[in-house]
């Protein structure tokens, strides 16, 4: 077995938030030297056309001496967009199966123009 797989087994403390198809795993880690990391690792999963599926990881080592820049920058980038687009998730539209929801009542504006009809009499047909 490889070192690196070796490190990748010292976990020593571990949360897992699962949103949607995406898992997101936040692991506290040991050096060889027995100081401190986190990794944060993504974890998509992809169904195929048959009912088989894989998944995709994506991870970041994130060691001590970033902390404090990092979590400063994500605060940040949070604040900005939740105070720019709020809270709603407005990309769930773009997902297959995606329903919209339907209003039956229409406002005057959405109403279509009477000027494009031709007023016709019941004498004249």
């Amino acid at each position: 077995m490889r070192e690196n797989d070796m490190l990748e087994k010292e976990e020593i403390f571990s949360k897992v938030l699962r949103a949607g198809r995406r898992t997101y795993f936040f692991d506290v880690r040991a050096t060889k030297a027995d100081d401190y990391y986190i990794t944060i690792t993504e974890s998509k999963k992809f169904t195929e056309e048959d009912g088989s599926f894989h998944f995709k990881k994506h991870k970041i080592y994130l060691y001590k001496e970033d902390f404090s820049a990092f979590a400063e920058i994500l605060d940040d980038m949070t604040s900005y967009v939740l105070n720019h687009k709020g809270e709603e998730v407005i990309s769930e539209r773009h997902q297959k199966d995606f329903k919209k929801e339907v209003s039956y009542e229409k406002t005057e504006d959405e109403l279509p123009s009477t000027s494009s009809f031709t007023d016709i009499e019941f004498d004249d047909i």
